[in-house]
């Protein structure tokens, strides 16, 4: 038997507006609306609702037997409810199907587990709290940001009371290995790891429209009989793709709609398929073997490292001029500021200022708002130098500079090199 594990991310992050030197300490407007209510208007038709309405359709049609699972950002979902309610209204009625499943992650999408554990954790709680509230789920599985896992990680999350968490099957980690068994992580021995097959996801999300390849056009049926050979050397494929796959990575004309919806009922002609959510192939299937990450592996890119985010010296300043500020922000306990740093954290910024331009260059491009890395960095600190003099401003108004910072605050003359220089002179 061999059951298909659907994943889907959902996010968009809260683009910033152009935000130049001469901007800071005169308006505070960092984030670009315009350009961000756009974007959603644009997916939410190509993609959000109809595919939701094809799951709708889908699930109906197999009488509960076609299951999928998400992950979906806070990130976004401030902006479908800002933007866009009629997308959490279609998310819920999946959810009311009870065959739909929402996963936990960090709620801004953010990098915190690999500098704040406290903000990590923070994040964490406050994702599953919306989940709960939106969808009446309290989810068991946990899904870090781009799959960025490792050993400590799947530990911590162990110790946070998840069942299972999702990670890149990465070829150099598997040695030989197959993705589609149920692993664990080295020192967590309870959570059960569930690896995306990349080989199968990819050639939808990335490979289904591109006509060089030589698989080039993907049939329902072929794609079904290379998951049908997996039955007797595996019992779980996991396929875990950017919802965005169906209909803005993939556009329509590229019949990825009908690719989606010929593939259950072709898939269930086999009496050994089934579909389940995360957590029912976490339950379903025993722990075969243990994975050991020690370094992180996501899912980005040729490397399958963090190299996307923190592989230059523009981006690693940028990160830690971020959370060096962390205390200074948390200090204030003005919802407000905590809330502006918080979608300050979310990975895209760093994303935006990625340097590898060659085999991954046009998946960095991908709703860019930035003409250049070097300008998505020289944007970002702009808006962070702000930030901080607004941050500044509150403690000394509650009398908590001297406090948090210890020895004062003295503004250095060129701040823009580095906000946190704000806070410790």
């Amino acid at each position: 038997m061999v059951s298909v594990c659907f994943y889907f991310h959902v996010h968009q992050p809260h683009r910033l507006g152009h935000y130049s030197i001469f901007d800071i300490g005169n308006h505070t407007d960092y984030f670009d609306e315009h350009k961000n209510r756009q974007i959603i208007d644009k997916v939410k038709e190509k993609c959000y609702l109809k595919t939701n309405n094809i799951l709708y359709r889908l699930i109906k049609q197999h009488d509960g037997k076609f299951k999928v699972s998400f992950s979906i950002t806070g990130s976004i979902i401030e902006q479908f409810e800002r933007f866009a309610p009629e997308v959490i209204d279609s998310f819920k009625r999946l959810a009311d199907t009870g065959c739909v499943e929402f996963l936990s992650e960090t709620y801004n999408h953010s990098l915190a587990f690999l500098f704040s554990k406290d903000e990590f954790k923070e994040q964490v709680l406050m994702h599953r709290r919306k989940m709960q509230e939106l969808f009446n789920q309290t989810p068991t599985v946990f899904r870090n940001t781009e799959l960025i896992f490792n050993n400590e990680l799947a530990r911590y999350i162990q110790d946070m009371g998840f069942e299972a968490i999702l990670a890149e099957g990465a070829d150099y980690i598997l040695n030989g290995r197959s993705p589609n068994h149920v692993y664990n992580a080295v020192n967590a021995e309870k959570i059960k790891v569930l690896l995306k097959n990349y080989k199968l996801s990819d050639d939808v999300a990335f490979r289904f429209s591109d006509k060089n390849w030589q698989e080039h056009p993907l049939s329902v049926e072929k794609y079904v009989q290379w998951i049908n050979q997996i039955n007797g050397g595996g019992e779980l494929v996991n396929l875990f793709m950017d919802y965005e796959t169906f209909g803005e990575h993939q556009w329509e004309d590229t019949g990825i709609f009908n690719f989606l919806e010929l593939l259950p009922g072709e898939l269930l002609k086999h009496p050994d398929n089934n579909f389940v959510t995360v957590s029912e192939a976490a339950r379903k299937y025993p722990i075969r073997d243990t994975v050991d990450m020690h370094n992180f592996v996501s899912w980005a890119d040729l490397e399958r490292d963090i190299s996307a985010w923190l592989g230059n010296p523009l981006q690693q300043a940028a990160a830690r001029a971020l959370y060096d500020m962390e205390k200074y922000v948390k200090a204030t306990n003005n919802y407000q500021l905590i809330a502006t740093w918080r979608k300050l954290t979310t990975s895209d910024h760093l994303y935006y200022m990625c340097t590898k331009w060659f085999s991954d260059g046009d998946v960095h491009k991908y709703f860019n708002p930035y003409d250049s890395p070097y300008d998505a960095y020289i944007m970002y600190m702009n808006v962070l130098n702000d930030f901080a003099r607004r941050v500044k401003a509150e403690l000394k108004e509650l009398g908590l500079l001297q406090i948090v910072s210890g020895e004062g605050a003295a503004l250095p003359e060129k701040i823009h090199e580095n906000p946190s220089l704000i806070f410790s002179g």
